[in-house]
């Protein structure tokens, strides 16, 4: 397995190439086949933030940290990460107790047995019409609510839309392909 390390505004010493690849070794030993993990390593501002995505075949796992100090950043990336993959199996040991595929394809650490049984819930649902607009009414739409993100209709074409704001202050689309 190998660990792909990009930098964006920083140049990838061996150092910091091997500290990445060491701290998220630790990542393999929960799968027992992992295609492809990513880090990206950039800086913005006086910020470090570190991406990285793991492609487990079945499961794919994303997550950025940002801090002051690279190492830092590596270290808490790592562990959300973990804490992503900890859920996941969670989930996974409820729905499918006594399935051999399952357990093929995860490795329990011992130490990771009684991690985080959060469980997702539903705290509130809401209902509301959806009109027709344009994408900068979304926006604008979204931003007088105070809110993260919009759900509309494109004006142009009737099909639905999702504008976001990002973390780094621009917004993005999401265009969801509905297959029937």
């Amino acid at each position: 397995m190998m660990v792909n390390v990009k930098g964006r505004n920083i140049e990838i010493t061996p150092a910091l190439k091997d500290y990445v690849e060491k701290r998220v070794s630790k990542v393999t030993r929960y799968f027992s086949d992992i295609k492809d993990i990513s880090a990206l390593l950039k800086v913005e501002k006086n910020k470090q933030i570190v991406e990285l995505t793991v492609n487990a075949g079945y499961v794919l796992l994303r997550a950025e940290e940002g801090t002051k100090d690279m190492y830092e950043a590596i270290d808490l990336v790592v562990e959300k990460i973990e804490k992503q993959i900890s859920k996941h199996k969670t989930k996974l040991t409820r729905r499918f107790r006594d399935s051999a595929s399952f357990k093929s394809e995860l490795v329990v650490p011992s130490k990771q047995e009684e991690a985080d049984n959060e469980e997702f819930k539903v705290v509130r649902s809401k209902r509301f019409p959806i009109k027709p607009m344009s994408i900068e009414e979304a926006i604008m739409q979204m931003n007088l609510l105070n809110h993260s993100f919009f759900v509309y209709i494109d004006a142009e074409d009737d099909s639905m839309g999702i504008v976001y704001k990002r973390h780094d202050g621009n917004y993005g689309l999401i265009q969801p392909d509905i297959k029937k």
